[in-house]
């Protein structure tokens, strides 16, 4: 049985979207459960094909697909994977080329379904990335109410941030999987900090904080500091409904109150066109649930535990192997001890960052900047080699981590020890480009390049040995050397591509 595609695979597969706007879409769709059911409506992403694909039919694809849990659903089938012409949905290219919200005058029918279609685009960067389609359907006819008006109210300002580039904020911390939801509670606040609509379940979360009567009218930021406990935590919680205010993004806060509560918080900043049109505060009573979030945390602590044991153990392996090497009087046996010291303490280092991640995910560009160093100290004590590192390695799952560090420290050791012989001074240039689908790597030298009749098939060192098996088996990438000659400068270039969509 064939696994679904995800977001990525579909960006990778008919896009040639950057790595940074592919992170956007992804934020965007972590985001849009709360559009969806603001608006009482299906959201679709679409996003333009590239145009070797266009002749294979369809302007635009759809990669991803939302449904309201506040109203009837327009698409009750998949709709990813769908593909559309300009003429069979024209306010797609509209939206994108006039870069604003476009509406369908007349209702549109579906599958026996009345539904309206709105176009919202996606802004980043200055440019429109995809388009977002929020298709409302009409045949549960509803009657207006305040919650309705709410909601509606505060969806289009979002669609509108959307289409700004404003929203999601690529500042906003806030893990959007465990936030309170539009269903848990929604209040609705005005540019001076003053309720002006509240939920149900909002309200019945405040009285259980210990707040009896109504809220439409208080401000809220002092009205919450008053009912938690802990100074500390209703200062923070109050400080994020006052920086929302200010447009600033929030991340999810928790706090208990003073009758025992514990309520989860998040505060959104409303403001289209760039105006400021007050805040949502999300919240969610999770007194109830409170055991089973804690047992979970603890699950996660139990894994970060264990990368933290490896790492102390493989220290320990890597202390153990070096001050064998200061004991033996071979040279040969010496330089292999150094090497293993080396890659033991590269895999020790992705295990400490694995430690402190709560997401078995590593900051490849922060870790590397750690493990590149100790490459050019183990090399040889003459080396007088720079380091230089253009582009950005990003965010990457633990599977690919390990090995992927392993391959990098491999070839820049390799560049170290072969280009620059005699302890000549050299430089290494790591240059990294990342798209949704690939991620690749040139390491270039400018040492004494490759020997005469070099090929990487019949090469026996052990790092080549190392780097062809991971690339292989476990990042099922490709690998090249090549020579490099400019006048009479000389070097050795490595490119490396490593494919970052679904991973089997």
């Amino acid at each position: 049985m064939e696994a679904m595609s995800t977001l990525s695979d579909l960006l990778a597969e008919n896009t040639g979207l950057s790595g940074e706007a592919a992170d956007h879409l992804q934020a965007v769709v972590a985001e849009w459960q709360l559009l969806a059911d603001l608006s009482f409506a299906d959201f679709l992403l679409w996003v333009p094909v590239s145009k070797e694909l266009t002749a294979q039919g369809g302007d635009f694809v759809c990669v991803a697909q939302a449904r309201p849990t506040t109203a009837p659903t327009a698409h009750p089938e998949d709709v990813v994977g769908t593909r559309f012409t300009v003429d069979e949905h024209p306010q797609l290219a509209r939206a994108m080329r006039e870069v604003r919200i476009c509406r369908e005058e007349d209702p549109h029918w579906y599958r026996d379904l009345p539904m309206r279609r709105e176009a919202v685009p996606v802004s980043f960067g200055g440019n429109v990335i995809a388009v977002l389609s929020r298709e409302t359907n009409l045949a549960a006819p509803r009657v207006p109410s305040p919650l309705e008006v709410a909601y509606l109210g505060s969806a289009g300002d979002l669609c509108q941030m959307i289409a700004d580039g404003t929203f999601p904020s690529p500042d906003s911390q806030s893990d959007v999987h465990t936030s309170p939801r539009v269903g848990d509670g929604l209040i609705r606040l005005d540019s001076a900090g003053n309720v002006v609509y509240v939920s149900p379940n909002g309200l019945s979360a405040y009285h259980r904080m210990g707040h009896e009567s109504d809220l439409v009218g208080t401000r809220l930021a002092p009205l919450t500091r008053s009912l938690i406990r802990d100074p500390f935590d209703a200062t923070e919680v109050a400080h994020r409904i006052l920086d929302a205010l200010d447009g600033k993004p929030g991340s999810r806060t928790e706090a208990d109150s003073r009758r025992g509560a514990v309520v989860l918080f998040r505060a959104l900043p409303l403001r289209p066109h760039g105006q400021p049109a007050g805040a949502l505060v999300l919240v969610r009573d999770v007194t109830e649930v409170k055991r089973r979030d804690r047992a979970l945390l603890s699950k996660d602590a139990t894994i970060r535990e264990i990368h933290h044991r490896v790492k102390n153990n493989l220290q320990t392996v890597a202390a153990l192997l070096r001050l064998q090497s200061r004991r033996t009087n071979s040279e040969e046996a010496r330089l292999a001890l150094t090497e293993s010291v080396r890659r033991v303490s590269s895999i020790a280092m992705v295990h400490e960052a694995l430690s402190v991640s709560v997401d078995e995910r590593v900051d490849l560009d922060q870790l590397l900047d750690k493990v590149l160093p100790m490459v050019g100290e183990v090399a040889t004590a003459e080396s007088r080699v720079s380091f230089r590192r253009t582009g950005s390695f990003g965010v990457v799952v633990a599977e690919i981590a390990t090995p992927l560090v392993m391959v990098l420290a491999e070839l820049v050791q390799n560049a170290v020890e072969h280009a620059f012989p005699d302890g000549r001074p050299g430089r290494v240039e790591i240059a990294v480009s990342r798209s949704a689908r690939w991620l690749d790597v040139l390491i270039r030298d400018n040492g004494r390049g490759l020997p005469a009749g070099f090929s990487l098939e019949r090469a026996d060192g052990l790092g080549l040995q190392i780097v062809r098996t991971l690339i292989e088996s476990e990042l099922r990438g490709s690998l090249s050397l090549k020579g490099l000659r400019e006048g009479e400068a000389r070097g050795t270039e490595a490119a490396l591509r490593i494919p970052l969509s679904r991973r089997l």
